[in-house]
């Protein structure tokens, strides 16, 4: 579809003719404005013009070009739809878009059993096999809110879920082609059916498409922009997932996502599972269990058929990401790793981080979201001039819960910094901004106990402790901000071939008050990369490197900055029996953390 040949100034109020003539918005020519079916825009912004109550609510099934659950028939899928009555004589219309595989509700599934032994990989050869679920916190505004405006809002439900066909598969290509399939309606290039079994046409439709949604509704847009879909124009991703490898693992390791300790990626399809005759998908599910790979935790092909980012380069739409600095559902390595793909890739976009967990600025921002939000898909949706590509790109929340604007993430002048380690007694240390020589090769242990929560281990860092080593900087002189992804490097020896490695970035306030600002987790027998686990000899030496969840958090003067090292993490890695030795050489071990101002930042 054509662009809209207007281009709308930021300005007071100006009426526009849409009109069935030509797609985009386009009016026929020698026709007057006043016969026609009109949007309204003031200061930049589409205005609340059309009825919501006269607004036409039809529901079709749009056919996908896939077959996820191999009945040889193409999947389709159920779409609602909102529309100004307008659209009916001559007005068309952008859409905003949202599809969630939730709309029919989450069955309860079992989950993993996560007191389990480590998996150990053999000398020679390998060997592989192969809920709560965190749901959408909707909030239901878009059709009020939107189609008084003049947009036509579609919620859809994805394959496998409710009134559509097929078997939920937890963003892969099949999940990706039914959301893509409404995109190809919308433009013209897919067939739609009424309950009844009539093609219907979206003839209202310019084929300019916005998606937005919470979580896996978030997580969707994502995966479809990475396809390079023609018509969809922008995606405002909410706390969404970038790749469910690292929804599900990391650095190796299998991990729960917060709150939902066991769940993977096969029973996260269970619980979606809501069309009838569920039954016809088995062999899916298991197809699922087999190809995650619970048992190594390694990166693998069907990982890297759900992994967003290596497709940013086909992106065409821009993005608005939305995501929760306290976000321990879906973590803050998703909207890092997207962000940096699309800064890459020059895709036009915009960023809002908040001090929140998993939700939505609705909740906690209305007014300024909303407007923003208008803005967004006005400019994006209706070619509207307005300011909101004019600002800051970021648009960043305090821990005083006050917003500021910056330029880009991570922030300016953060640069990597090292903090060696330096052994003061046998559980615990200090930091020093240069390496620490140890002629005498000291040592240091922490033995796992999987019972034994973070949040109690954190306590009294400067306390002996058998569970952990932790290691302090003095109250800080000045305030400290870091930015970025920390990583954790030890030199280590394990008691057995394998064990959980768990890092904890903690502040201990002046108030004598304990908060983990990020935390991150290793396998160790990825020790080379996350594709594949080796075996490792008990009690010899390695070198271990691993990534933190990014963050960005200030540190008040008077607060101490603390490393606590422990092997297991009760909430969120498998919870193997206690007893296994964890041996680190301080002093040929350290922390980096992305800090503004560098090293210069630390003053003790």
């Amino acid at each position: 579809m054509k662009k809209s040949a207007l281009r709308v100034l930021m300005s007071t109020a100006i009426v526009i003719p849409l009109l069935s003539g030509g797609g985009g918005g386009e009016f026929l020519a020698g026709q007057t404005a006043q016969a026609f079916p009109q949007i309204s825009v003031k200061d930049g912004m589409t205005q609340p013009i059309f009825s919501f109550n006269d607004a036409i609510v039809e529901r079709v099934f749009v056919e996908t070009e896939t077959d996820s659950d191999g009945d040889g028939k193409l999947d389709r899928v159920r779409a609602d739809i909102m529309r100004p009555k307008e659209t009916n004589n001559g007005l068309k219309v952008p859409v905003i878009y949202e599809m969630s595989p939730y709309r029919s509700g989450i069955k309860n599934v079992p989950v993993y059993d996560v007191d389990v032994e480590l998996h150990s990989v053999a000398k020679k050869g390998k060997n592989k096999e192969g809920a709560g679920v965190p749901q959408a916190n909707l909030s239901g505004y878009y059709d009020d809110y939107f189609v008084p405006r003049g947009y036509a809002v579609v919620l859809a439900e994805s394959v496998g879920t409710g009134l559509s066909d097929g078997c939920p598969t937890t963003g892969d290509e099949h999940e990706i082609l039914g959301t893509k399939a409404v995109i190809d309606w919308l433009n013209g290039r897919a067939n739609a059916f009424d309950v009844n079994g009539n093609k219907v046409r979206a003839d209202w439709s310019t084929g300019n498409v916005g998606m937005t949604g919470v979580s896996y509704n978030g997580t969707l847009p994502n995966a479809v922009a990475a396809t390079g879909v023609e018509g969809l124009k922008t995606i405002v991703p909410v706390a969404a997932i970038s790749s469910w490898y690292e929804y599900y693992r990391a650095n190796g390791a299998v991990i729960a996502p917060g709150g939902y300790q066991g769940e993977d990626a096969d029973n996260m399809a269970e619980a979606v599972l809501t069309r009838k005759n569920p039954e016809v998908c088995q062999k899916v599910i298991e197809s699922l269990t087999k190809g995650q790979d619970r048992q190594t935790g390694d990166y693998n092909s069907f990982w890297d058929e759900r992994n967003y980012t290596k497709d940013a380069d086909k992106i065409e739409a821009s993005v608005f990401v939305v995501h929760g600095l306290n976000d321990w559902n879906v973590k803050t390595k998703h909207f890092s790793d997207w962000w940096n793909a699309l800064q890459q890739h020059h895709v036009p976009s915009k960023l809002w981080l908040h001090q929140g967990g998993h939700s939505s600025p609705y909740s906690f921002r209305r007014d300024v979201w909303l407007e923003t939000l208008n803005k967004w898909f006005d400019h994006w949706l209706y070619d509207i001039q307005n300011d909101v590509m004019d600002q800051p790109a970021v648009d960043i929340q305090r821990e005083d819960r006050t917003w500021h604007k910056e330029e880009n993430w991570p922030a300016k002048g953060a640069a990597d910094t090292k903090l060696y380690f330096k052994q003061e007694t046998s559980k615990n240390g200090s930091f020093s901004l240069k390496p620490v020589p140890n002629n005498n090769k000291k040592q240091q242990h922490f033995v796992d106990d999987a019972a034994i929560t973070a949040e109690n281990l954190i306590k009294n860092p400067a306390a002996d402790s058998e569970n952990r080593l932790a290691y302090l900087t003095p109250p800080l002189k000045q305030a400290v901000r870091f930015s970025g992804t920390p990583q954790v490097t030890i030199r280590a020896s394990l008691s057995k071939s394998t064990a959980n490695l768990t890092a904890l970035l903690v502040k201990y306030g002046s108030d004598g008050k304990e908060e983990i600002v990020t935390r991150g987790w290793s396998d160790p027998q990825n020790i080379k990369d996350e594709n594949r686990s080796v075996s490792l000899t008990p009690n010899r030496e390695y070198t271990f490197t691993w990534d933190m969840q990014p963050d960005d958090y200030v540190f008040a003067a008077g607060d101490r900055l603390v490393v606590v090292l422990i092997s297991s993490d009760y909430h969120y890695t498998l919870r193997p029996k206690a007893g296994t030795k964890i041996t680190i050489d301080p002093e040929r071990s350290h922390l980096v953390l992305p800090v503004q101002g560098g090293k210069n930042a630390f003053q003790w």
